[in-house]
């Protein structure tokens, strides 16, 4: 597919021209969607995505830009190198700050994009939400460089510490990956390695009762040993065995 196109060009956004009735997607590089609302320096609002596409459009002006196809991508796009002149519009746009190196598929522009960040050029003046993320539907914005941790976006905060058992409440509610509520009693096999997150829903109770009520669960397969320990029982367990014939039965304790 290394087929080059060269003619004028239309810019349709920030990451994608148009030569002759064939679309091409700019590879390795990441733009605002025309409708993002991204902060300038000074705390105002400004439509980001469509600034990018206005300065390449500008960029380009009357000239003829040669865009070498690479491949297609999953939406069937033509994914291209496009120049104008010697000049890579993509790494251009990254530099300027009009957007960001696509590192999901390219890391050749990251050393531009560095470059951004440290002149506060473009997104990077201000302050953002990541390209991907407004696409999904958020609008925070924790990028660039009016943001407190830096342009890359803020520190994360500590973990919070474990909630820690008082009292008679000892009862550890844990969520599993999928999604079970399962309850741990102090002494069974799981509950010093469970560690409780209260953000997420997790809880600690005083009863299994309210422990049940509230929909959590017992693990599955807790040995009558476990069981008996969770009583406060103490001493053997009598367990019946039958022999193979049912002649005979035994009383045992649980190792038997």
């Amino acid at each position: 597919m290394a087929e080059t196109t060269t003619g004028r060009a239309s810019v349709i956004d920030g990451d994608t021209l148009e030569i002759r009735g064939q679309r091409f997607r700019l590879q390795g590089v990441d733009t605002p969607e025309s409708a993002q609302v991204c902060g300038d320096a000074a705390g105002k609002d400004y439509t980001c995505g469509r600034k990018a596409a206005l300065a390449l459009s500008n960029k380009i002006g009357q000239g003829n830009v040669a865009c070498k196809a690479i491949e297609k991508d999953r939406y069937g796009r033509t994914v291209a190198v496009c120049r104008l002149g010697a000049l890579d519009l993509k790494g251009w746009l990254v530099e300027e700050g009009l957007g960001m190196a696509y590192r999901r598929y390219s890391t050749a522009y990251v050393a531009q994009e560095d470059a951004a960040k440290r002149a506060k050029r473009g997104i990077w003046a201000g302050q953002f939400t990541p390209l991907w993320d407004w696409r999904k539907g958020e609008r925070v914005p924790d990028m660039g460089m009016a943001v407190p941790g830096g342009p890359d976006g803020p520190i994360p905060a500590p973990k919070a510490p474990p909630t820690a058992a008082t009292g008679t409440c000892a009862i550890k509610g844990n969520i599993s990956r999928k999604g079970d509520r399962i309850y741990h009693l102090p002494g069974t096999r799981d509950y010093e390695r469970t560690q409780i997150n209260e953000a997420s829903g997790e809880r600690i109770f005083c009863s299994e009762e309210v422990a049940k009520a509230a929909g959590w669960r017992a693990p599955r397969g807790r040995t009558v040993l476990e069981a008996t320990a969770d009583r406060g029982l103490s001493g053997p367990i009598s367990v019946m065995t039958r022999s193979v014939s049912g002649s005979r039965s035994t009383a045992c304790s649980f190792v038997c």
